[in-house]
């Protein structure tokens, strides 16, 4: 499926790379898709590269819904489950999640007295004008937000200490070939 031409079936929702502008690829369109991680697919278009969400081409029938994975979540706690959230959450031009990448810097839940948490994330972006930071953020603000217990969800961009190679996990850099 990886860089094999693909036509649509029908209207598809996706977003420009690295611009952030959301556009509708029209039924017809040619896409290769050229990385499926996590939550969304990168794709190569005549538009240019494009993000859509993993849903949306599963819905389109673009891929095949995957296997539900018989993690046993319900034995981590909240933290771990939002850390877990974000590692699926991946660059749409790297093919490394966001938790790798070193562009999370820390989730803080806090108990609230209704019996629900808030979760607070600070994080950041490889470079300050990327147009993916909005995507990235409502896709860990609705990832996050879909967990049990989960009441509110507050995702912060800091910009201090500036992003730099240092902070990936040595993970990342052994995909990225710099090890």
């Amino acid at each position: 499926m990886l860089n094999e031409e693909i036509v649509t079936g029908s209207e598809l929702a996706a977003v420009q790379i690295p611009g952030g502008n959301a556009v509708v690829l029209p039924e017809g369109s040619r896409i290769y898709i050229t990385q499926m991680l996590g939550n969304s697919i990168t794709a190569a278009t005549d538009i240019g590269m494009v993000r859509i969400s993993r849903a949306q081409a599963e819905a389109a029938g673009i891929v095949r819904e995957e296997e539900k994975r018989a993690e046993r979540d319900e034995e981590l706690t909240l933290e771990q489950m939002v850390w877990k959230t974000l590692g699926n959450i991946y660059d749409p031009e790297i093919p490394v999640d966001i938790v790798n990448l070193g562009l999370v810097y820390s989730v803080e839940v806090i108990p609230q007295q209704d019996g629900s948490n808030c979760v607070n994330v600070r994080m950041t972006l490889t470079a300050p004008g990327c147009g993916m930071g909005p995507h990235l953020m409502a896709e860990a603000e609705a990832g996050i937000a879909s967990l049990p217990g989960v009441g509110e969800v507050n995702i912060e961009f800091v910009w201090d200490p500036p992003w730099n190679q240092d902070m990936m996990t040595e993970e990342a850099r052994m995909q990225l070939g710099m090890i």
